[in-house]
């Protein structure tokens, strides 16, 4: 897209973020985008360009939200590490002992550590949720509970696409009795100022927009982006786990509706602002802007303490997993080997660096076929490394 008007600011010594901010529309495909950077607490970096809907002309503002995928995960996480901190839930208790239907199916010895690690075992639902069914809180937590494991939990790791929405969900309503939108909204988003929401309020429409595919440029090259042979095979099997780990809702929902935004599903459809997302991680860490923190020290050590690693048994290649949050590594690059953050499927990329004292957010209304390691997230990441190495 190439003209686009880039917005905003940048700190000295920031200036190659912006850089490679403005390279992402005109060589990697960006139609609507923005990105934001705080360095211990406070931002360096605030910038957006292109258009708000993937598939319409208004400009991106400053404040426009877009839906975030599995980004969402990463908050999700930090309710329960939060809970964890406040001593009301206990990470090495049985889920059963907060959530008694859960123990069926042979899931009686399933850790809360093993929900956040994706090691529970049930990444699958033998009978996929419609998308009017999955947002039921209900009957979601339902379905999440009956299922029986694929693996024995906590001995393997693989991710939980969907499913994580109603195992961290109901958990959290057993704990506190409240739905975890509502949480998130009170104890995390309203206290430290971000953009962020589960759920999002009829009074926030407006703002969010239309999200939808976007193009590989023909620059790019086909071969740079093909997956490998193994990861095409299992996304093309209808019966592999990871066919079936993103089929657990069928058929796939309108991201765009105004049903689904207002749903809360902490696996896939949090909305927040670039802005709202790195406030978010900056809060994780330390003071942001002489406010609130929310980890203390060692909540940040349990978030970033490697549970999972290897070969993962849905996305097929090797990832590393904490408490919640992916961590450092060859399929997913963050900013260096202590950072700890989420994508979001397609394109979403958020991160807390405690080494450095960065956090980092970055979204966009045009979603591409990857996973994990999106290249136009991956390219402002190193642009940020760029600028911390030259300072």
């Amino acid at each position: 897209m190439s003209g686009t008007v880039v917005n905003g600011t940048v700190a000295g010594g920031f200036e190659p973020v912006r850089e490679a901010f403005v390279r992402n529309f005109e060589l990697l495909g960006d139609r609507g985008a923005a990105v934001a950077v705080y360095r211990d607490g406070h931002k360096v970096v605030d910038l957006w360009g292109g258009t708000k809907d993937i598939d319409g002309t208004a400009p991106w503002e400053q404040g426009t939200a877009q839906i975030v995928r599995s980004a969402t995960k990463g908050v999700a996480a930090a309710v329960l590490l939060l809970l964890h901190q406040r001593g009301e839930l206990d990470l090495d208790a049985p889920v059963g002992a907060y959530w008694p239907e859960f123990k069926a199916a042979g899931k009686e010895r399933t850790l809360v550590r093993h929900l956040l690690a994706h090691r529970a075992g049930v990444p699958v639902l033998d009978r996929p949720l419609t998308p009017e069914e999955a947002a039921d809180p209900d009957l979601g937590a339902a379905a999440a509970a009956a299922q029986a494991p694929v693996w024995e939990p906590g001995t393997d790791h693989g991710y939980h696409a969907q499913t994580y929405s109603w195992l961290t969900g109901e958990l959290v309503r057993r704990v506190t009795g409240r739905p975890v939108g509502e949480w998130i909204a009170a104890e995390i988003a309203r206290p430290v100022g971000a953009d962020l929401w589960l759920g999002l309020p009829e009074s926030e429409h407006a703002r969010v927009g239309r999200v939808g595919p976007a193009e590989v440029p023909e620059a790019e090259g086909a071969l740079k982006t093909r997956p490998k042979r193994s990861v095409a095979e299992a996304y093309a099997d209808p019966e592999s786990l990871t066919r079936r780990a993103f089929a657990a809702i069928t058929p796939l929902p309108d991201e765009n509706s105004r049903a689904y935004r207002a749903a809360a599903l902490p696996a896939s459809n949090g909305i927040a602002t670039a802005d709202g997302l790195a406030r978010f991680y900056a809060a994780l860490i330390g003071k942001v802007d002489g406010g609130q923190r929310l980890f203390t020290p060692e909540t940040v050590r349990l978030a970033r303490a490697e549970q999972s690693a290897g070969p993962d048994r849905v996305l097929v290649v090797g990832t590393r997993f904490g408490l919640g949050y992916m961590l450092h590594g060859t399929a997913s690059p963050l900013l260096s080997p202590g950072s700890f953050g989420h994508p979001g499927r397609g394109g979403t990329l958020a991160l807390a660096d405690p080494d450095s004292g960065i956090a980092f957010g970055y979204v966009t209304n045009g979603f591409r076929q990857s996973v994990m390691a999106d290249p136009r997230a991956q390219a402002l990441v190193r642009a940020v490394r760029t600028a911390l190495a030259q300072q």
